[in-house]
């Protein structure tokens, strides 16, 4: 196989198959465990290196929970700074969807696997309600399901590391 991210995900097992229900409500005969993969340091340093040499921005962000340690390892491989958004605004403390400051920035949004667009969807509009500029995604799997129509329609790219058909063929 020749994408080594794709390489890195099999071997590691973060691809399953049976019947599975997505987050996305979608019924599935496999399933992507990218935490196999983001919980392990050397394919997490693997994925922030690969983001971070082929992407240019101020600033990287994360939803929460699946996206955020791929927000670190992005930070660290390129020495810029992060921000993670809540999946809802919290009620106490410092009250708000985003932690870090975003506004005005060149923000790359990052996600651990996109099947509809979602979560990537919902990042996109929060960090655009902050002030920051964000036009791309960039997805550790692509589940080729539409996702990257749906950024397309609120002006956003998709660019994945691994496409599943890649998974699935390899």
């Amino acid at each position: 196989m020749v994408n080594p991210i794709a390489t890195l995900l099999l071997e590691c097992g973060a691809i399953e198959f049976g019947e599975f229900v997505l987050a996305s409500g979608a019924q599935s005969s496999y399933y992507i465990d990218i935490k196999a993969a983001t919980t392990n340091p050397a394919i997490l340093r693997e994925i922030g290196k690969a983001i971070a040499e082929r992407e240019d921005f101020e600033m990287v962000a994360g939803v929460a929970v699946g996206a955020v340690p791929i927000a670190v390892a992005v930070s660290l491989a390129s020495g810029r700074p992060y921000a993670i958004i809540r999946k809802e605004e919290k009620g106490h403390g410092k009250s708000g969807t985003i932690i870090g400051d975003v506004t005005g920035k060149n923000v790359l949004l990052v996600e651990d696997v996109t099947t509809s667009g979602g979560s990537a969807l919902y990042g996109l509009e929060a960090l655009r309600a902050a002030g920051a500029h964000v036009d791309r995604v960039v997805t550790v799997v692509d589940r080729e399901a539409g996702a990257l129509e749906a950024l397309a329609e609120k002006g956003a790219s998709l660019l994945a590391l691994v496409r599943v058909s890649e998974l699935l063929d390899g």
